[in-house]
């Protein structure tokens, strides 16, 4: 049998596979990449590329339609072509497969072999064998392994779910009509980028949401853009929890019958997207061979550096369980090769960890939430500041929104920000340096920041913790 022997042998072709496989070749070590599936993982193919395309593509849509925010524009626009509009989307995601991880992979020179990978051999000598479509397989031997395999959408056990043709987060976005009606299940960033996509193609959109939208940020994030989403006519129904799914037989529609603050009631749509989080993918790599250990949600168990519970095999990115972020995986990646190949020892660190909601107006947020700061026994003192003490909001003529500082109580330093904005993608880039670099609410008030930005929000905000902001003047605070 076909022997490939290399220093790193990496198991998928998304974000953390090539991060770590660029890392390893600059350091002049050989490398193997295994991939059964289509080369790019979740963020080229089916997530982060495709669905701001689209979304991109649905933001222009919805501003011609509501143009007439700005005194003297009339436009209009005219129902999608959902064919044309999924075409140019396929070509951006060929494109930068090619360029960005076909031709990559060329150009440093690994190998980059097709098959299911799988875990041969002892615990203490493992190796990998690759089973291509056709039953032949080779071994590839490698001093070190990493389990990049990424997670794919989660299908939660509801009754009748297995037979009705329901939507996934990957299969909405190949849709070649637009749904009359839309019934989204869920409320994390998924659901929500893509019930505003379909709403502002053209979509009635319905979610169910178990808790709140957003859940996991802080509540003024959740209150906003229910208001948004309420403003757009999608309607949100939040804890409701999905008894059962069934097609009926008449109308061909999807009906869901759900428990909504413990009362029943039937919600019915043409598709039905489940967007309820996702799930590692680990299947098919024969892990009990070589003891690594998993968790309850089918995550690989890792350390802070990121090893497994055999000291020869490392994992990285979504398949972790970790925060489900492409800039997570690719640190991952490197992080791995340096503490496997250089001994480097370093940790995984989520301090600062900025988080991105790509909805209109966005949510974007770095840091504590209120909760997590009481959780941790932090006095904190925090100010919302309305999106209609911000100029560059009010000569957008769209203030919904806020900017949250959260600071501690003691010593004026900043913990967290969250931002429901345009643009607040990149406050919470920019608050990512800010709480990096330890500032007070006092020195962000003092510092310069450029007018008519959304970014002063951020300065605004903190000038409120000692001001009376609606006595500034605009563009002389």
């Amino acid at each position: 049998m076909e022997h490939t022997k290399v220093d790193l042998a990496v198991v998928g072709s998304g974000g953390a596979a090539f991060a770590a496989a660029i890392r390893a070749s600059t350091l002049g070590k050989s490398v193997a990449m295994i991939e059964r599936g289509t080369v790019g993982g979740t963020c080229v193919n089916t997530g982060c590329i495709p669905s701001k395309a689209l979304i991109a593509a649905a933001e222009a849509r919805h501003v011609a339609l509501d143009s007439g925010r700005f005194p003297g524009i009339c436009t209009s626009a005219d129902p999608v072509d959902m064919p044309g509009l999924v075409d140019g989307k396929r070509s951006l995601v060929e494109k930068l497969r090619a360029e960005k991880y076909l031709d990559i992979a060329k150009d440093h020179g690994w190998p980059l072999l097709r098959g299911q990978a799988s875990f041969d051999g002892a615990p203490n000598a493992p190796v990998l064998r690759v089973t291509t479509g056709d039953g032949s397989s080779r071994l590839v031997v490698a001093a070190h392994y990493l389990i990049a395999t990424g997670s794919r959408p989660a299908i939660p056990a509801i009754a009748g779910l297995d037979q009705v043709d329901y939507l996934t987060s990957a299969t909405v976005m190949e849709l070649e009509k637009v749904p009359r009606e839309l019934l989204v299940l869920g409320g994390g960033y998924v659901a929500l980028e893509l019930a505003q996509l379909f709403a502002r193609l053209g979509s009635k959109v319905t979610m169910l949401v178990r808790s709140r939208l957003a859940s996991r940020e802080e509540p003024e994030a959740s209150q906003s853009l229910l208001e948004v989403f309420a403003d757009e006519g999608i309607r949100v129904v939040c804890r409701a929890i999905v008894d059962s799914v069934a097609t009926d037989p008449a109308t061909g529609r999807v009906v869901a019958t759900a428990s909504v603050a413990g009362i029943g009631e039937e919600f019915t749509a043409e598709r039905l997207l489940v967007a309820l989080g996702r799930t590692p993918v680990t299947d098919g790599l024969n892990l009990g061979t070589v003891e690594v250990k998993t968790g309850a949600g089918g995550q690989i168990v890792v350390t802070d550096q990121l090893a497994t519970s055999n000291p020869r095999i490392w994992a990285a990115g979504d398949v972790t369980g970790h925060r489900e972020f492409v800039y997570v995986a690719a640190s991952h990646g490197a992080m791995v090769v340096d503490n496997a190949l250089t001994g480097a020892n370093r940790s995984v660190d989520y301090t600062h960890l900025p988080r991105v909601t790509f909805t209109s107006p966005a949510l974007g947020a770095v840091g504590m939430t209120d909760e997590q700061a009481a959780a941790a026994g932090i006095r904190c003192d925090c100010r919302v500041l309305p999106l209609d003490y911000v100029p560059r909001a009010l000569v957008n003529r769209d203030t919904r929104g806020f900017v949250k500082v959260l600071a501690d109580a003691d010593t004026g330093r900043i913990l967290g920000i969250t931002a429901v904005a345009k643009e607040a993608g990149e406050l919470a880039a920019a608050g990512v340096y800010i709480l990096a670099a330890g500032m007070t609410v006092q020195q962000v008030a003092n510092t310069w920041s450029p007018y008519l930005t959304m970014a002063e929000a951020i300065k605004i905000a903190c000038q409120a913790f000692t001001t009376d902001i609606s006595k500034l003047s605009c563009c002389a605070s």
